[in-house]
């Protein structure tokens, strides 16, 4: 991918398993390859790993800086940086909006990696902001446990009600859209199909 001097935004994005952080390790990679000054950055909270490396699940890695706040990116960032990578970015606070931002207005490559959706099949923190404002996003698949067809949600194996649980294969499955499901019935709402469908075109008509 070529270097753009106006600055860029990318994101890939997808569920557990589906190789985001791979993808953003490559990107890093061939930035490197072209001599372009990288710094990549993850929340301090992601220790599943390693404290500081980006690893990804199929054990890659490369060197990172932990920060706790969107803002932290801003002032450790070297005059000599080109392109910022950000791994995890769904983890971040909102103003990892304005961060990513003025970096691609002043010039710089940026590439975040993170989760589209939570264990609810919610859009996850600033993703939807992200998405919508980013000039390019590469959304890609993992391999549902259940059947094998492309999944694009992240299944919770625990009772946990916490939007951020770290975990593994021992805490997550990718799953495919009809093998996906959230166990609070009625915290969804949901209801049976015909049901539903009167109940959803009273509130639409209305």
């Amino acid at each position: 991918m070529h270097q753009s001097y106006h600055g860029s935004i990318e994101v890939v994005c997808g569920p557990m398993f589906s190789g985001k952080t791979e993808e953003l390790i490559r990107r890093v990679k061939r930035a490197q390859i072209a001599k372009q000054r990288v710094q990549i950055f993850k929340p301090a909270i992601d220790v599943r790993y390693h404290e500081e490396d980006v690893v990804s699940h199929s054990s890659q890695a490369i060197k990172s800086e932990p920060v706790e706040k969107a803002v932290d990116i801003l002032i450790r960032l070297k005059d000599s940086t080109r392109v910022v990578a950000i791994d995890e970015i769904q983890f971040f606070d909102e103003n990892i909006i304005t961060v990513v931002t003025k970096l691609a207005a002043r010039g710089y490559r940026v590439i975040c990696a993170g989760l589209d959706l939570d264990y609810r099949a919610v859009p996850f923190g600033p993703m939807p902001r992200l998405l919508a404002i980013a000039d390019e996003v590469m959304k890609i698949h993992a391999i549902c446990t259940v059947c094998g067809a492309p999944a694009t949600r992240s299944q919770r194996l625990s009772k946990s009600k916490e939007q951020f649980l770290l975990g593994e294969t021992d805490a997550y499955e990718a799953r495919c859209r009809g093998h996906f499901h959230y166990d609070d019935a009625e915290e969804q709402g949901l209801l049976p199909l015909n049901e539903e469908i009167k109940t959803v075109a009273g509130e639409l008509r209305n």
